[in-house]
């Protein structure tokens, strides 16, 4: 699946905010009591943040 530049850029920038704010609803389920579930959305969140990031890297080094 080849992804368009700006295709490209609306994923890369989905999976940053969205990952940070799954990152931000972890920390506050974790400060209420939710056993593993915010543990586990901090995690995820970040892992999506993450890869945002890397998906601005990618679309920096392909051509326009």
């Amino acid at each position: 699946m080849a992804l368009s530049n700006p295709q490209l850029e609306t994923l890369t920038w989905v999976l940053i905010f969205s990952g940070l704010v799954i990152a931000a609803l972890g920390v506050f389920v974790q400060r209420g009591g939710g056993s593993h579930l915010g543990g586990v959305l901090i995690v995820a969140g970040l892992a999506a943040a993450a890869a945002g990031i890397f998906l601005v890297w990618w679309r920096s080094r392909r051509p326009d």
